[in-house]
């Protein structure tokens, strides 16, 4: 097939040498006549074929593709084989597109698409029933004029997406969903919503049950020790080779007592939904607090005092329940202690508290010359009764239970727990609080 200029050139080539062969045999004028009436003949062919081609993409459909005549049935051609393609492509499409709406359909968790503005661009019927959309009504509505929750505004705008937040549907009081965001291109974000409904409820029984054992064998092992307290310190009640196994049962029942405590306080921080208190804590006067009390801890736990530093920036304070941060940095500066020797002759036992601004976020680290962690335990740390070594945490008087009280309280705040260590060199413990809690003083 020629190509359509060429077809265009052959026949002003012939048109040119037909209306030379005319002016030869007749004058120029004839020759100039038939030549402008067929160049005429020419457009207008052009132009009614460009009417046809015009009327048709109005309404295009494959069957009422006009035939064409000369060029244009070229024309007319190619354009039947990019239309035959351009069906079956979108056909192809479609198909895909149903395979994939079928696919997250079937998938349990329910998906937002958010645009850069937090927009919904797109959801599945999942999401819809979760979240409580629309999709034919909400499209394009900011995500956050339908989910009106604080807490979820916040997530949404704090930017901080490593942990999921758990959401009460405020359609269904019983349902708990797990949001989840994750950004991709173009500043984008997708929104995964998990039903936690039945895990939710599951551990609160678990919670529940803690708490309830807790409390029936917290006042036995009270009586339990009150006794054995009173017969070791009366003069003559226990035979003196019996001794050192009444103070041992005491030494177990003071500990489980301390177990218990903690399972107590655990289980109140886990099933407290409310939000902690937002007051003012005074940082430099609460760390001043916490190293004094760890100096105390350090005389009666070791024969020789841990160097024990404090580094504060006066200028900044913290938002937060000043009664559970206190706890949180207590246990970190307790553990410290515990795990950092003090007679050894290649480190001095030192432990530096330090509270400021690291990358433009407040972080309270706990950083000492202890024994280390190895790698493959860091992230069981904060894991309840997880413990590195079994036999030095009952030495210490640790109930594994601290580091997993302090990371509650943290998600409480919307913080974090950041652990750094080397085995033989010493670990640094650091709580990152997000920047909305941040009070900087003049």
């Amino acid at each position: 097939m020629l190509d359509i200029r060429w077809k265009a050139a052959v026949f002003i080539c012939a048109l040119i040498i037909i209306s030379l062969f005319s002016w030869l045999i007749s004058d120029a004028t004839t020759a100039l006549l038939i030549f402008s009436a067929s160049l005429l003949v020419y457009i207008f062919n052009h132009i009614f074929w460009l009417h046809k081609l015009q009327t048709w993409f109005k309404k295009p459909s494959l069957k009422e593709i006009p035939e064409g005549l000369g060029l244009w049935e070229d024309v007319f051609t190619l354009l039947l084989k990019y239309e035959r393609n351009n069906t079956f492509n979108q056909t192809q499409l479609n198909s895909a597109l149903e395979r994939f709406n079928l696919a997250t359909s079937a998938m349990p968790d329910g998906l937002v698409i958010l645009s850069s503005s937090n927009e919904i661009e797109w959801c599945t019927p999942n999401a819809e029933n979760q979240l409580g959309l629309d999709l034919t009504t909400d499209k394009n509505l900011p995500i956050v004029n339908l989910i009106r929750n604080s807490s979820f505004i916040s997530y949404l705008y704090n930017e901080q997406y490593h942990e999921p937040f758990k959401l009460k549907s405020w359609r269904n009081p019983d349902l708990v969903l797990e949001i989840q965001l994750i950004p991709f291109a173009n500043n984008q974000k997708l929104l995964i919503s998990h039903d936690m409904t039945q895990l939710e409820k599951v551990d609160i029984m678990r919670r529940d049950f803690i708490a309830n054992v807790s409390h029936e064998l917290r006042t036995p092992l009270t009586v339990v020790g009150g006794f054995l307290e009173t017969l070791i310190d009366m003069e003559g009640a226990v035979p003196e080779k019996l001794k050192p196994y009444f103070t041992m049962m005491d030494e177990q029942t003071i500990r489980m007592r301390r177990i218990i405590e903690d399972l107590l306080t655990l289980s109140t921080i886990e099933s407290n939904s409310e939000d902690p208190d937002n007051s003012e804590i005074n940082m430099s006067s609460l760390l001043k607090s916490v190293q004094n009390d760890a100096i105390g801890l350090s005389q009666s736990l070791t024969k020789k005092e841990h160097n024990i530093r404090l580094q504060v920036d006066s200028n900044l304070n913290l938002r937060g329940s000043i009664d559970e941060l206190r706890s949180v940095f207590s246990n970190l500066v307790s553990n410290a202690i515990r795990y950092t020797p003090t007679n050894d002759a290649s480190k001095s036992g030192e432990i530096l508290i330090s509270w400021g601004l690291q990358d433009g976020e407040p972080v309270f680290s706990v950083q000492d010359s202890g024994i280390g962690i190895e790698q493959r335990h860091i992230d069981r740390l904060t894991e309840r009764f997880y413990r590195v070594d079994r036999s030095r945490s009952r030495e210490t008087g640790g109930t594994g239970l601290g580091l997993s009280i302090v990371k509650h309280i943290l998600i409480r705040h919307q913080a974090k727990l950041e652990i750094r260590s080397e085995l033989g060199v010493g670990s640094t413990f650091s709580a990152i609080f997000p920047k909305a809690r941040i009070l900087q003083l003049k």
